[in-house]
């Protein structure tokens, strides 16, 4: 995962990986994006995350699994 969107740092949230520059971790936009919320939703109760960086995370990990499938 490129750091420059996400990092671990154990002496921040528990070293859970976390958008780059926030204390959000990233476990936090796939929980709301698998339960009933939208991206808009989490964008709005996290604004310290950007929307390009939020989108850049699902689109690395969506290519990611697409290539695990692939190699199969």
């Amino acid at each position: 995962m490129n750091t420059t969107l996400v990092t671990r740092d154990p002496e921040i949230m528990s070293g859970a990986l976390c958008f780059t520059g926030t204390r959000v971790p990233v476990q936090n936009l796939f929980d709301y994006l698998e339960g009933s919320s939208s991206l808009a939703d989490f964008l709005e109760d996290f604004p310290s995350v950007k929307r390009d960086t939020a989108v850049a995370v699902l689109e690395v990990a969506r290519t990611s699994l697409f290539a695990d499938a692939a190699s199969a």
